[in-house]
């Protein structure tokens, strides 16, 4: 007996090493598999954001030569990146005293051209918090009309809606009613999990360029990327607390000229960092999208915020959020409590 027992130590002895190495190989290949990181870039107020008879600063007439190319620079970004994308249309966008201007929706032909999609995000950019809901479905469908043909010469229709400012409703009957009215309409809403605020440093960056300070653009490119993907961080990290993996990512950007000239950097640190670019409609596949929305406030929040608020976090799950630097703010004119 004491020799059976000393030659199963000396058994166990010698698979001990071979247990140890199975264990910490299989721990090894735990860490080393990376997250399945995943992004849908969105673009909202096409065809260009300062086409908008609204504004302080009208372009009237023809595109300004400046606007189209950067149009063209922000469009052959995205088709060199390969990765799909798609553009919310504001329809207003394309008007000059109630018409529709022909280079205006050559802009979103080429758009299409290039194989990414449109969507809907209201004809005049209206707040629905501000004008209600009868008034926000009328801007819905005044956008619908033009979209729809525009793409039937295709044989697409439209599918996805974007909220402007992300405001979806002050109440639960409103948020619920322009649910109930964009499906009737064949539309889903398209969410926002990645938020930013790009559209200051555009603002920032138009002063630059109107300035013909090269060395001011440079110096806003060369901090709005790492800032962007901040950003991206961020959220990432927002998405893997509340729910256990790195989410399908759907980003907020606009069609201006700070992202033409970023977006291949952007794209290619976004690649480094082992992110895939897909198209909208596979990142809302995932079963997290179909969590209870029940945000009424006015903030333009991510959805996993919203989300997080839904399931009874704490406000200091929402610490940390990265923010543009004050000279950025103060370039681009807006307030200090912008962001």
């Amino acid at each position: 007996m004491k020799r059976l027992l000393q030659r199963a130590c000396m058994a166990c002895a010698c698979l001990l090493p071979f247990t140890a190495a199975m264990a910490q190989s299989a721990t090894t290949a735990t860490v080393a598999k990376p997250p399945d990181r995943r992004i849908a870039i969105t673009f909202d107020d096409l065809p260009w954001a300062t086409l908008d008879p609204d504004t302080p600063l009208p372009a009237h007439g023809t595109v300004p030569p400046r606007i189209a190319a950067e149009f063209t620079r922000l469009l052959q970004a995205i088709k060199n990146s390969g990765a799909p994308a798609i553009g919310f249309v504001n329809s207003a966008r394309l008007l000059v005293h109630g018409q529709p201007q022909p280079d205006r929706v050559e802009m979103l032909d080429a758009w299409l051209d290039a194989g990414l999609e449109l969507g809907n995000h209201t004809a005049t950019h209206v707040d629905l918090h501000a004008v209600g809901t009868q008034a926000f479905e009328n801007d819905i469908l005044a956008c619908d009309a033009v979209l729809r043909p525009l793409l039937a010469k295709r044989d697409l229709q439209p599918h996805w809606f974007r909220h402007p400012y992300l405001r979806t409703g002050r109440t639960l009957q409103d948020k619920a009613a322009i649910k109930t009215f964009l499906t009737r309409h064949g539309y889903r809403i398209a969410p926002v999990t990645i938020t930013d605020s790009d559209w200051i440093w555009a603002a920032a960056y138009a002063k630059a360029l109107d300035r013909g300070d090269t060395a001011l653009q440079a110096k806003l490119r060369a901090q709005y990327v790492p800032y962007l993907l901040r950003m991206v961080h961020y959220f990432e990290h927002r998405s893997t607390k509340l729910l256990g993996y790195a989410l399908p990512q759907v980003m907020l950007l606009h069609a201006n000229a700070l992202n033409a000239d970023t977006y291949a950097d952007f794209v290619s640190r976004l690649h480094a960092r082992g992110y895939r670019f897909v198209s909208l409609d596979e990142a809302m596949r995932d079963p997290a999208y179909q969590r209870a929305d029940t945000f009424t406030g006015a903030l333009g929040t991510s959805w996993i915020h919203r989300w997080a608020i839904a399931a009874g976090w704490s406000w200091k799950f929402y610490d940390g959020e990265p923010t543009s630097p004050k000279w950025v703010i103060d370039l681009a004119g807006v307030p200090a409590y912008s962001e």
